[in-house]
């Protein structure tokens, strides 16, 4: 029996003690160990039997799991026993009167381990708690019923070959469900159910381990290992579970490259291009990858520098290749040794031998019939320009050096563009001139010669031909440019003025000398002289202290030039030398003619500067006068169109009654309210509000009169718009001052009107007035 206290303390049972206080219910009392009476603490407590529950609960009536109890309770059926929290109700139930808790379903303790329940007493008649609510544990006890699983698995390893005993492969691990603090149910022990006794491994700790030495990959690469892990520790009754391991052998180089045979017989024709592949070898290496890659080297011995051999990546082959080009005629056969080694070693199998083979090569050279063969691989000639046609330059020579020799015929490539300047010896090879060659034009000649066999025209070699062409001193030299200079006025005797050297046309091998000096007539003047420098250059000289544009502006000089070849060629070159206004370092100011007429105060930018401002002043008064003659203009038109009445503009038909805008409707209103009010006509009047006075109606129940009323106000107020006809033209009355225009019921004559307050109308109706006033009269 045990007892679980509200601060969770469990503690054995033994009898408890009463005290019975008056005025308090009775409690409960627990002693606790190690402690007198007279100190010991007085707490309420829960009584049960047992607080384990099995998992997997497979009987027919529900489990029992244990009892509630409290000291309150007397057994007469006055206590109300409760139960909540995880499962109460759904897993676990209570009998209210006893206590009692079952398990109403199976359990797992994978699924959950434990349940957290509260447990109360209440009183049945009052309803209310006997003792404060308690917090105990149900745990689920295990039982074996989970086999161990490898979540990993299947595994793939790998281990070198060749490794020793005990060499680590890898390591397996199976997880069991089942409580690992409860019994043997989750101690997990491993074994190998196949793979032995190729490895082997550790039962607590499940690492896999070669279990003989040097297993070779090239025997056997692959290996399926099955592993157990079985639980109990491995008693009889465990559960167990099982999982694959796939070992594979990894390669080292523990095999060296075996010729599969010790001679090579290779057959190569004697045409066979310098670098070409002529034959492939192969040793053979039962390693794999790097460990399989070979180098191939040819022994020095006889032949073996007419070859070379290099390595196939993909196929590790032995590649031979020509380096030299091969005669039938001068050797039929070569032999020579080719090694075999790895190039990556594994110090650990040296002891096994030397990682390396050697095999023999013999080629046999094939006789094949060959174009001929010329002398020299590049032929240079030279001829002299203007040499007379069909001059013999040289000659090619070329052989056919199979063993049955033929003739060999030549002729010269015409895809070249200099073929009709020479022609060959189609039996000889001798080259001639074929039309007159200038070096000027062209210096060198570069062309082919071909050469076939007639046994065999299709077989044909070329070879280059250049020719150059000789010079021939033919041109004179000239002076290189500038042919024209300049020579200050203050300019002082001996002083250089410019530098000049020559060019020439033909091309001396010796390089050519020139010599400069003046010209018979004009050594006389004293104005130039030239000084001959002895390197192709002279310099042109002055004579004289000073020189006057006015008296003359140019000097024609004369120079002899004359080259050093055979026959020697000269010309004579004429300089032009301009005489400038310089100032005292020397600089040229001015070298034009028109510059000798101007001030000598005033230079050439302060005459720009003038003649700019000019045309400045110029373009400044006639914009002014457009000006003036544009604002004439204007003002002409505006006083042509400001007539001050729109009416005169007949040309304009007007928009009806209600166009307000045509013209000034103002001139129709009452003469004598305009004359009252004097404003201006001819402008927009500013928007005056005046009160409107409405004259006391004579009788309103008269229609006219009402509307007599109306157009009276309108006459009254002059900024009222005629917007509304109908106020205007309506019904004048009988009390408008100008009555009715019309001659419909009009009561009076012509001669009864009185048409003298025309004149109090303004101006405008001035000429109508002096109509009417000139018939009264």
């Amino acid at each position: 029996l045990w007892v679980l206290f509200d601060g969770g303390l469990l503690t054995p049972l033994h009898p408890q003690p009463q005290q019975t206080l008056e005025g308090e219910p009775r409690q409960n009392v627990v002693p606790v160990p190690g402690r007198r009476s007279s100190a010991q603490r007085v707490k309420r407590g829960w009584v049960w039997n047992q607080f384990f529950v099995l998992e997997e609960y497979m009987g027919s009536e529900p489990q029992y799991v244990g009892k509630l109890h409290s000291d309150l309770d007397k057994g007469v059926g006055t206590v109300k026993y409760t139960l909540s929290g995880d499962g109460a109700g759904t897993v676990f139930t209570i009998d209210e009167t006893t206590g009692d808790i079952h398990a109403i379903r199976s359990l797992d303790r994978e699924e959950k381990p434990f349940y957290t329940l509260r447990a109360q007493a209440v009183d049945v008649d009052t309803k209310k708690p006997l003792e404060p609510e308690s917090e105990f544990i149900i745990k689920v006890q295990d039982i074996n019923d989970n086999e161990p699983k490898f979540l990993d698995g299947p595994y793939v390893a790998s281990v070198p070959e060749m490794s020793p005993v005990g060499a680590y492969v890898l390591q397996v691990k199976a997880t069991d469900a089942d409580d690992p603090t409860y019994g043997n149910s989750a101690r997990v022990v491993y074994s190998i159910l196949q793979g032995q006794p190729y490895f082997s491994i550790d039962p607590k700790t499940g690492v896999i381990r070669t279990a003989l030495p040097n297993m070779d990959r090239e025997v056997k690469e692959q290996y399926q290992v099955l592993i157990q892990a079985k639980d109990m520790g491995g008693q009889l009754g465990g559960l167990a579970g099982t999982t694959t391991v796939n070992i594979t052998l990894t390669d080292v180089n523990d095999n060296p490259p075996r010729f599969p045979k010790s001679i090579f017989h290779l057959k190569v024709p004697e045409t066979s291009h310098i670098g070409s592949a002529i034959g492939r070898i192969r040793a053979v290496d039962p390693d794999f990858g790097k460990n399989a890659e070979i180098e191939y080297n040819i022994v020095p011995g006889d032949g073996g520098n007419l070859f070379d051999i290099t390595t196939d990546e993909n196929t590790q082959e032995g590649v031979i290749k020509l380096k030299k080009p091969l005669d039938f005629e001068t050797k039929k056969a070569y032999t020579f040794k080719v090694e075999a080694s790895n190039l990556h070693l594994d110090h650990r199998f040296h002891s096994v031998g030397p990682f390396k083979d050697t095999a023999t090569v013999k080629i046999n050279v094939l006789d094949m019939d060959e174009p001929p063969v010329f002398s020299k691989p590049m032929y240079t000639m030279e001829v002299y320009e203007d040499t007379p046609v069909g001059t013999i330059i040289g000659a090619v020579t070329a052989q056919d050096l199979d063993a049955g020799s033929s003739s060999v015929r030549y002729f010269i490539d015409w895809k070249n563009d200099v073929g009709s300047y020479f022609t060959i010896d189609a039996t000889e090879g001798t080259i001639a001139t074929n039309e007159l060659l200038d070096r000027e034009s062209t210096a060198q000649y570069n062309f082919s010669i071909l050469a076939s066999k007639i046994s065999n025209p299709l077989l044909t070699s070329k070879v280059n031909v250049i020719i150059n062409v000789l010079d021939v001193n033919e041109f004179p030299p000239e002076i290189s440019v500038p042919y024209e200079t300049s020579v200050c006025e203050n300019a002082k005797p001996g002083q250089v003025i410019q530098t000049v050297t020559a060019a020439d046309k033909d091309l001396s091998p010796a390089g050519q000398r020139f010599s400069f000096r003046l010209s018979a007539e004009a050594s006389n003047k004293p104005n130039f002289t030239v000084h001959d420098y002895r390197n192709n250059t002279a310099g042109i000289e002055t004579r004289r202290n000073g020189y006057s544009r006015r008296q003359q502006e140019l000097y024609f000089l004369p120079v002899v030039i004359e080259d050093s070849s055979y026959p020697v060629q000269s010309s004579t070159n004429t300089m032009t030398i301009r005489v400038c206004r310089c100032d005292s370092d020397g600089t040229i100011l001015s070298c034009n003619v028109e510059a000798i007429f101007l001030p000598v105060g005033l230079s050439t930018g302060a005459l720009i500067a003038i003649l700019l401002c000019i045309v400045i002043l110029l373009v400044i008064v006639v914009l002014y006068v457009a000006l003036r003659r544009q604002k004439k203009k204007d003002t002409l038109m505006t006083s042509k169109e400001d007539i001050r009445d729109n009416v005169i503009h007949y040309d304009d038909e007007g928009g009806g009654e209600e166009d307000t805008q045509a013209f000034d409707i103002g001139a129709l209103r009452n003469p004598k309210v305009i004359e009252d009010n004097k404003m201006r006509r001819d402008i927009k009047p500013d928007t005056l509000r005046f009160p409107r006075q409405r004259p006391a109606a004579e009788d309103n129940t008269d229609i006219r009169d009402f509307i007599n009323q109306r157009l009276q106000e309108n006459d009254v107020d002059p900024t009222a718009p005629p917007y509304d006809s109908l106020a205007t033209y309506a019904y004048e009355g009988n009390g408008s001052v100008a009555e009715s225009l019309s001659s419909i019921d009009s009561l009076t004559t012509e001669a009864d009107q009185d048409y003298d307050y025309l004149s109090d109308w303004g101006p405008r109706f001035k000429i109508l007035a002096d109509m009417f006033g000139e018939e009264e009269s």
